[in-house]
């Protein structure tokens, strides 16, 4: 019996091992030919189940990218006036120190509708009358008039590096002395007399305030001292300090622009312009280019008319002080005959009228007339109302009477 059974292992033993080569045999086959017949042992076809066919998967079809074309970008049609070009016609030299260099930046802008006036900045930053041997302006002057440009204006902006000792000879003066103002003076009347003689007008334009009290308070000695000088050689001085202060006549950094928005005018070290503050310099200045060369001055400066007496300026707005009475009178709105036409617009805002406190004349306000005697009760109302301060007793069903219901 144990017998029998170890044949019958050894034979399901040898059963197996003959399968397995068969297999084996068989994927040797399938590999070598193309299309194999697989081959099944007696137990494989029960043990083994046929491969599956292999799977195809589908070739995909490129599909060509959508090219989305951008729109055509529209004609846009500028209506903007197409501004023929000019030839320049005449030079404005603008020189001085820091402050002219913003200055002439600010007439470049204001001029910008002007092609035939170009403006020349010749300003050197650390540049005054006092050092002269650093940087002597007289001379610095003349060679400008004298070279190939030929200059038909002079603009002149001076004084911030001017606060220090002036050295004569072996003496030196303080700043401000007796002597210090007669040699300053001397020197401004050479940059004068420079444009004099080569009979160029010159605008002198004044040190505006500054954040520090002690140099603002020079700056008003210095501004006295161009003011005489300029105007007895005939030129004309411009006083920027109402512009920068205000209203009780301090320096200010923040105040309005040429088109009235408040705006920052100074820097931060309380001296030099930013470009509004710039700008709106130079709008005096360009009040006075502009009725210098009016478009039908065929090319010429307008000839000032000059008192023969005196050899200054016999215009009432071009004597001392006027071309700030002049602007005065083009804001309040007055009429200004020798100005041309396009100076003789309407100002933007009218007279300025106090809104609080008694007034007096025939524009009183009707509530503040003190006698309500003849105006029926509702005129002497208001005046209780208005002037005393004293409020009306509430009528019921009002909406001022607050009174809780008894």
């Amino acid at each position: 019996m144990r017998l029998c059974s170890l044949l019958t292992l050894f034979a399901a033993t040898c059963l197996l091992l003959l399968t397995g080569a068969q297999t084996t045999l068989a994927q040797q086959a399938r590999q070598q030919q193309p299309q194999p017949q697989p081959q099944r042992g007696f137990f494989q076809f029960f043990w083994q189940q046929p491969a599956p066919p292999p799977v195809v998967q589908p070739q995909r079809q490129r599909v060509a990218p959508v090219v989305r074309r951008r729109p055509a970008a529209p004609v846009v049609v500028r209506d903007d006036p197409v501004i023929p070009k000019v030839d320049v016609a005449h030079h404005l030299l603008v020189m001085g120190d820091s402050l002219a260099h913003l200055l002439a930046g600010g007439l470049e802008d204001a001029l910008e509708d002007r092609p035939d006036l170009a403006v020349l900045t010749r300003a050197k930053a650390d540049s005054g009358l006092v050092r002269s041997d650093f940087y002597d302006w007289p001379k610095v002057a003349a060679d400008l008039l004298a070279g190939d440009q030929k200059i038909s204006l002079g603009v002149m902006m001076i004084g911030l590096n001017d606060r220090q000792a002036i050295r004569e000879g072996d003496t030196v003066h303080e700043p401000l002395s007796p002597r210090w103002l007669e040699l300053y003076r001397e020197r401004i009347a050479a940059v004068t007399q420079v444009f004099a003689a080569k009979r160029v007008p010159l605008i002198w334009v004044g040190a505006p305030p500054v954040q520090n009290g002690r140099l603002s308070a020079d700056f008003v000695t210095f501004n006295e001292q161009y003011r005489q000088q300029v105007e007895r050689a005939g030129g004309q001085y411009v006083d920027l300090w109402g512009a920068f202060v205000d209203s009780e006549s301090r320096y200010t950094a923040m105040g309005p622009d040429v088109s009235g928005q408040t705006m920052r005018l100074r820097l931060g070290d309380g001296i030099h312009f930013t470009a509004a503050g710039a700008r709106k310099a130079a709008h005096f200045v360009d009040l006075l280019v502009r009725r210098m060369f009016e478009p039908g001055a065929q090319g010429s400066v307008i000839a000032l008319p000059v008192s023969p007496d005196t050899g200054a300026p016999s215009s009432p707005e071009l004597q001392p002080g006027g071309v700030e009475r002049l602007i005065d009178q083009m804001v309040a709105g007055l009429p200004t005959i020798s100005l041309p036409a396009a100076l003789q617009a309407k100002p933007a805002a009218g007279p300025i009228l106090p809104l609080t406190g008694a007034t007096t004349g025939e524009q009183a306000l009707l509530v503040s007339i003190p006698d309500a005697r003849g105006r029926g009760e509702i005129a002497g109302q208001l005046d209780r109302i208005f002037g005393e301060g004293v409020l009306p007793e509430p009528k019921p069903g009002r909406m001022d009477d607050y009174r809780w219901p008894r």
